[in-house]
């Protein structure tokens, strides 16, 4: 209300054109559905990409860490300081780096930026998963050694049930990193599509009604894979909350 009423406007000394009103960027979105949506499906596409094989890959980090367990624990340490990257300095180098991929420009960006996203989804994973595939209840692994069982029945039946709550806390973390990630790659991605990039260059042009009409559109991308991950999250952990 404060924003529709320009309330806002007053108190931080700005107009409706920086700071469109409500209303203009909901007409924005619903004029221009069809050419939004496919900016937000290339968008999606980026992140769930980077989030799936990220999250592939740190699971793989962390199975390594538990048979190794001399070295796991300093190879997380490394996986980890690749948060530390900004992913503004880590986008350009990996858009060069894959420019000779494939002489296609969309193939190569896209390429690129899952690459992006994928390395800023693996730390988070790796270390829950460890913590899940190592943190195991009192005497639970004692109990299956006093069985004679196997390594890969311990791992099948004991680590991998153990690591499902630790996942979806990963995951927590990863969903609205790789949407993020997803839109800061897109402002250095050599093919000019996505959420991301109209964000940049309706802001270059001095569109800020449109800029601000991708902004609503990426929260609104955030909020809906959150929730879906929430409501994925329930209904798999459902029986085990029951126990």
């Amino acid at each position: 209300m404060l924003w529709q009423t320009q309330v806002l406007h007053a108190w931080m000394g700005t107009d409706t054109i920086t700071l469109p009103l409500p209303t203009r960027i909901g007409e924005i979105i619903t004029q221009n559905s069809d050419t939004i949506m496919g900016h937000v499906k290339i968008t999606i596409v980026v992140a769930l990409g980077g989030l799936v094989m990220g999250s592939i890959l740190g699971y793989a980090i962390a199975v390594i860490a538990t048979v190794f367990s001399k070295w796991g624990a300093g190879g997380l340490t490394i996986v980890s300081a690749f948060n530390a990257i900004p992913l503004v300095a880590l986008a350009p180098v990996i858009n060069n780096w894959t420019r000779d991929l494939s002489s296609d420009v969309s193939v190569r960006s896209t390429v690129a930026k899952i690459i992006v996203v994928t390395i800023s989804c693996t730390a988070a994973m790796s270390v829950n998963a460890f913590r899940g595939l190592t943190e195991l209840k009192p005497f639970s692994e004692d109990l299956m050694k006093s069985y004679a069982a196997k390594k890969i029945t311990v791992f099948m039946k004991l680590r991998l049930p153990n690591s499902i709550p630790y996942i979806f806390t990963a995951l927590r973390v990863s969903v609205p990193a790789s949407v993020i990630g997803a839109l800061v790659t897109e402002y250095f991605a050599e093919e000019t599509v996505g959420v991301g990039r109209q964000i940049r260059e309706n802001i270059v042009k001095g569109q800020y009604p449109t800029a601000w009409a991708y902004i609503a559109v990426a929260c609104a991308i955030g909020i809906i894979l959150y929730a879906i991950l929430m409501i994925a999250e329930r209904l798999i952990l459902k029986n085990r909350r029951a126990r």
